[in-house]
């Protein structure tokens, strides 16, 4: 095969899937959206004016800021040796001219840009035909990605591959012996598993505490404990989708939250979106079609709050930890609706207070982790470094006030009636006073992860205390 090297042709590169591992046209939409929800609206008129025209009309409204896009580091260490030696390279991309030029002006690498502009979409055989007219047919070569370049390749005298298919890498084998593969390990299914974080489903189970509390292990209210689990699940795993897709440049700038699937990259975008709303319309249809008319509104008001706080109340200092404790405990009300159990007020006023404590936890972490950065207010939210002192005082303050709710649980008339034994439950207050001052020690220390609830999923000292817990609740029950 002859040597990319040795070939003095100019050398174009796609964009989107090529030189960044993301599609910078569904960024824009997802960021106008996410800006202006109205935008939305507008979208199915501006494409039937043609791809070309929506573009535009995308790009006027958001640009994703170029300077945090996943680049692939091994294409662009290739396109600049080939810099190096002389070479023309050029930016032949579907993306609106204005992004396009973004990149470039970001790069330094590129000594021309072809791109969408006006109502001409540069795609397939539209960028085949422009770059064979500037170049001439086999005076170029091309490095794409999709089956959208197969009409560049043909017309290319060497075809570049970023992490093709075997369906795609074979098509263009059957019509070009020069072509060079860039690959990759793809995971795809582990990460997508990641995406909806399955492991955050623990905390669902909190919709089975109304039936473990009021100790009523029966068939049919065990049924619909665990069909509204599954509801729950599905719908937050939608929510996680949802608050990703909207939190790409936010994440990004964040060192931990980088990692993330689609802000890393490593998941396609397209994937989440079409994703997203298959989650949502399996847990609405358990929860409307399986289970008490009560368990679905609770499911849908749920999903207004959360979605509330993806778009807006994550951004409202305090307001939006009260907000994660209370999401946290609509799980309680949720369980108590899909069986038919009261809910009882001292566990709700726990929840409130436990999980206030831990959101709080959450913040305060993000914010020791800006001044290790040296940066005065995270992005994204209403926090600034200065605040990190007060959220030390009310974290550990709201742990303890749950305690005490707990303490006035243990005094009531009402755990008479359901323990044989409640004298034992008081050494449960002494537990969750260890656990509490503990999980704060460590946040203190800077050894908490982003997430106290994953932190505490990993944490053998939090299941050794579960443990102690349950077993003194179920010998003063007996």
């Amino acid at each position: 095969m002859k040597s990319v090297n040795e070939n003095i042709k100019p050398l174009c590169v796609d964009l989107d899937g090529t030189i960044i591992s993301t599609d910078t046209l569904l960024e824009s939409i997802l960021l106008a959206g996410k800006q202006k929800p109205y935008i939305f609206i507008l979208f199915p008129f501006w494409l039937m004016k043609g791809r070309a025209y929506l573009k535009k009309k995308i790009s006027e409204h958001a640009i994703p800021d170029v300077s945090l896009l996943p680049y692939k580091e091994n294409v662009l260490n290739f396109i600049k040796e080939e810099k190096s030696k002389g070479r023309e390279i050029v930016l032949a991309s579907a993306t609106d001219k204005r992004i396009a030029d973004s990149v470039a002006n970001h790069l330094g690498i590129f000594d021309k840009v072809i791109a969408t502009d006006n109502n001409f979409n540069l795609r397939s055989r539209n960028k085949g035909n422009t770059l064979t007219e500037l170049f001439g047919e086999k005076g170029f070569d091309y490095i794409g990605d999709s089956s959208a370049d197969l009409a560049v390749w043909k017309k290319a005298d060497c075809a570049l591959l970023v992490e093709p298919s075997d369906k795609l890498l074979n098509k263009v084998k059957s019509f070009s012996e020069q072509f060079i593969v860039f690959s990759s390990e793809k995971k795809n299914l582990k990460l997508f598993i990641k995406e909806i974080r399955v492991y955050q489903w623990i905390k669902n189970i909190l919709i089975f505490l109304p039936m473990l509390m009021a100790h009523r292990p029966e068939f049919n209210i065990i049924q619909n404990s665990i069909l509204a689990f599954i509801a729950f699940s599905f719908t937050a795993s939608f929510v996680y989708i949802l608050n990703d897709l909207l939190d790409l440049e936010s994440d990004r700038q964040h060192p931990g939250k980088k990692k993330r699937p689609f802000a890393s990259g490593r998941l396609p975008i397209h994937l989440g979106i079409i994703s997203a709303p298959l989650f949502l319309i399996i847990g609405f249809g358990i929860g409307l079609l399986l289970l008490p008319v009560e368990f679905f509104w609770t499911l849908l008001i749920y999903l207004v709050l959360t979605t509330a706080y993806s778009f807006y109340l994550k951004k409202v200092i305090i307001l939006d930890v009260i907000v994660l404790s209370c999401l946290y405990t609509i799980r309680l009300i949720a369980g108590a609706n899909a069986t038919g159990i009261e809910a009882s007020p001292w566990l709700l006023g726990f929840s409130i207070f436990i999980f206030l404590s831990l959101a709080i936890m959450k913040r305060f972490t993000e914010l020791g982790v800006m001044i290790e950065q040296n940066k005065s207010k995270t992005h994204g939210r209403g926090y600034r470094v200065e605040d990190i002192s007060f959220l030390r005082n009310i974290g550990p303050a709201s742990g303890y006030m749950s305690v005490l709710i707990l303490a006035l649980y243990v005094n009531s008339d009402k755990v008479i009636s359901l323990y044989h034994t409640p004298q034992l439950l008081w050494l449960t207050l002494l537990c969750l006073l260890f656990w509490v001052s503990r999980i704060w020690l460590i946040a203190q220390r800077g050894k908490m992860l982003d997430d106290p609830i994953l932190f505490i999923a990993k944490d053998y000292i939090s299941y050794i205390v579960g443990f102690v817990i349950t077993i003194l609740i179920v010998v003063a029950t007996f």
